[in-house]
């Protein structure tokens, strides 16, 4: 059948009256909720409270503490920069996971040294934000599990040098910490100001509060790192210690263990630290992994000393 004029027109007609509909009702939909700042409809919480949410807003602990001292949770931005880092570690789900998991390997092994320094156990959390516990190296040049920068490293006692880098060594370095960590408590007496410390260092911590005649770690107008770095700290605290309270299953059994060591005193070069590795009954991969401050193929031993090498039991 051909299509006349009058057809076509009608057939128009219909098509735009449709389309003027459906953007009616659109229209209406969108004027009854208000769309915000974002672009994003602001729809009554109890219209979907019965589906699926992709994400939801965690409840901030009305009461906390580090290493005994109050977080003081009344004021109104201390409240909010532990909320923010609360979410954003909550979310951060694999990331966070994986640094619970590794938690399990070390951090029994850390307290052990904190308590023997005296120090609050609440700092074992300080590696989980510095490194994710993973032997990296940051932008400056910082270290390891503690993130040791190497002029902090050798005034604490560890030996950096091509070869060797005890700054890698997790339980040196925990050692190694404790020292500053002390120090840091004879010139402040407050531990959140000895966290604090850590990140922006004592000289830096002590101008702010000489500049700004402020006492408290949560009185003082900080860089925006050194401003985040204690609630960094609370946050995993609080998900480390309740992750079923922030949506983190973990089964038992998937958490990682420490691993059964001997160790071998070494007093004499080692040339070929894959032969060294082969002849202890194990491979290179296995030796670097237990001894990661072990920085080359080789290990020279002067006169006198000694190392001492972890290998599988």
């Amino acid at each position: 059948m051909k299509m006349n004029l009058s057809n076509f027109l009608s057939i128009g007609c219909l098509i735009i009256l449709f389309g003027y509909i459906t953007y009616n009702e659109v229209s209406t939909r969108t004027a009854e909720h208000a769309i915000s700042d974002e672009g994003v409809y602001e729809i009554p919480y109890e219209e979907s409270d019965q589906q699926r949410l992709p994400a939801v807003s965690f409840d901030v602990p009305t009461e906390m503490t580090f290493a005994g001292e109050t977080v003081p949770l009344t004021i109104p931005d201390v409240h909010e920069r532990l909320d923010k880092e609360l979410q954003i570690n909550c979310y951060l789900h694999s990331n966070t996971i994986f640094l619970i998991k590794r938690a399990n390997r070390w951090l029994p092994q850390m307290q052990e040294i904190l308590e023997k320094h005296g120090i609050p156990q609440d700092f074992k959390y300080l590696p989980l934000i510095e490194s994710n516990l993973l032997n990296v190296v940051s932008p400056r040049d910082a270290v390891g599990y503690w993130q040791i920068l190497k002029t902090s490293g050798k005034e604490l006692n560890l030996e950096i040098t091509d070869e060797v880098d005890e700054r890698y060594d997790p339980l040196k370095a925990t050692e190694a910490a404790c020292k500053y960590l002390k120090k840091a408590y004879q010139k402040f007496g407050s531990w959140t100001m000895v966290a604090a410390s850590y990140n922006r260092g004592m000289g830096g911590m002590e101008r702010a509060l000489e500049d700004q005649q402020e006492k408290s770690y949560y009185d003082l107008y900080l860089n925006d790192e050194t401003s985040r770095y204690v609630f960094r700290i609370l946050a995993i605290k609080e998900i480390a210690e309740h992750p079923l309270r922030y949506g983190f299953k973990i089964d038992p059994s998937h958490l990682y263990q420490e691993e059964p060591l001997k160790y071998i005193e070494v007093t004499e070069s080692i040339k070929d630290l894959v032969s060294f590795a082969k002849a202890q009954g194990t491979n290179y991969k296995l030796l670097k992994r237990h001894n990661p401050w072990l920085r080359e193929d080789r290990l020279t031993v002067k006169r006198g000393e000694h190392y001492r090498i972890a290998l599988p039991a």
